[in-house]
């Protein structure tokens, strides 16, 4: 008999940087992302936090298929086009020229070596006995889309562009290149894959209705009973193990349909039984204590950061009058978890405000509609990360896009939370 190949509990249940190894291929979801990586489109993937879009681009896309931009809060459109750049090879330093903007330009040299040969995009060459270099110093507008499209081209570059974490890009930033998405789109072959944390399909059209058509939302963040259920059962099959069903099932009924948090449970129920690495023999994991109290367990490590955010996002961006951030807390922190799940509507959290802040019915609207618009930008200021409420512009709902978020919540008081983000119960 062949001898199984081992793993440990934590290679299969934990924490992993590449492809977990018990990754589940939901139907809905990776094949729309591979079909739709044919069709010469940007394609947005989004969904909560820790629900497996990153994984899921992974699984579908060789390495070499792309290249990959990790997004900052303080990037203007021209930091990411040199980013991009970057990445896919140049060596970027600046001009002294400047752009019609002001900004100066950069100058971008790229060059490779294949067997003694160097590969460049530009004319000036350098020769010597064991081979030739060509060099490419173009000088470029970080700004312009056009400049970017130009050095791409002008090293045959066919990669995907992928830009992960791009809901931590300022709102401006973010709008500034859903412009350039349509520019790209039209005046390239390149394709963007752009990576979010938020819920709904059409954040980039919001920005840039001409996106329309040109962009296919691949949505990542549900996953239904069975696939969280063979996450579990094919994590045993690797470590040939055996969950008690009762286990299975009460976790996946309080889980609020968190992969993460599924896995995590996994891997403290095999720890808590002994079992570290695969068996040699077949074993029952049987877990004794209250499979809701493990999940409480797993989400209280998250308590500091989840009263991190109550604090700061009370502070808003700075002392006002109205102190809005504090009281848009007020609607989430005292609806129950299914509300919370179904995202609160615009019309509720005005009914509830109203209701409650202290201006009452004479507060504007405007107002509350500023507010919600810049949450996640106040989230990146605040250093929450992962950004923990989103609001969709289009459907105009407020949503809590960490599903740990949701259950820590649920078994807090409500007074506490309040007092917390300082408000009167």
């Amino acid at each position: 008999m062949r001898a199984m190949k081992e793993y440990t509990v934590d290679d299969v249940f934990g924490v992993v940087r590449e492809i977990p190894l018990n990754y589940v291929p939901r139907e809905s979801v990776d094949q729309n992302l591979i079909e739709s990586l044919s069709r010469i489109k940007h394609i947005v993937i989004h969904g909560g936090s820790k629900q497996g879009k990153t994984c899921l681009r992974k699984h579908c896309l060789d390495e070499d298929d792309y290249i990959v931009v990790q997004c900052s809060n303080r990037w203007s459109i021209a930091d990411i086009n040199t980013n991009i750049l970057k990445r896919a090879g140049f060596e970027i330093t600046q001009s002294s020229e400047r752009a019609s903007s002001g900004r100066q330009k950069i100058l971008a040299k790229f060059s490779a070596t294949l067997a003694g040969l160097g590969l460049g995009a530009d004319a000036e060459k350098e020769e010597s006995q064991s081979q030739k270099t060509v060099t490419a110093p173009l000088t470029l507008d970080p700004d312009d889309v056009n400049d970017l499209i130009g050095a791409l081209d002008s090293i045959g570059f066919k990669k995907f562009i992928v830009l992960e974490d791009f809901h931590y890009l300022s709102p401006e930033a973010q709008g500034d290149f859903a412009i350039e998405l349509k520019a790209l789109h039209e005046g390239s072959g390149f394709c963007v894959i752009i990576v979010g944390v938020w819920l709904e399909e059409n954040r980039l059209i919001v920005y840039n209705g001409d996106l329309t058509g040109r962009v296919i939302p691949i949505d990542a963040d549900e996953w239904k009973r069975d696939e969280l259920r063979e996450v579990i059962t094919s994590g045993a099959r690797l470590l040939n193990i055996h969950f008690e069903d009762e286990f299975i099932e009460e976790l996946l009924d309080n889980c609020f349909d968190s992969v993460a948090i599924v896995q995590e449970c996994c891997r403290r129920a095999c720890r808590r039984a002994e079992v570290y690495r695969t068996q040699e023999a077949l074993v029952e994991v049987r877990y004794a204590g209250s499979v809701q109290g493990l999940i409480r367990e797993v989400v209280n490590e998250q308590r500091g950061r989840y009263q991190a955010f109550i604090t700061n996002f009370s502070d808003g961006f700075q002392d006002t009058r109205l102190e809005m951030y504090r009281w848009l807390l007020w609607p989430v922190l005292t609806s129950d978890s299914k509300q919370l799940e179904d995202g609160l509507t615009y019309a509720d959290i005005r009914k509830a405000l109203q209701n409650k802040h202290p201006d009452g019915k004479s507060l504007n609207p405007g107002n509350i509609t500023q507010a919600l618009q810049s949450a996640a930008s106040l989230q990146v200021e605040k250093s929450v990360k992962p950004i923990i409420l989103d609001y969709d512009a289009t459907t105009r709902r407020l949503s809590v896009v960490d599903r740990g978020f949701l259950i820590w919540l649920a078994n807090q008081g409500t007074d506490e939370l309040l007092e917390m983000a300082g408000l009167d119960a």
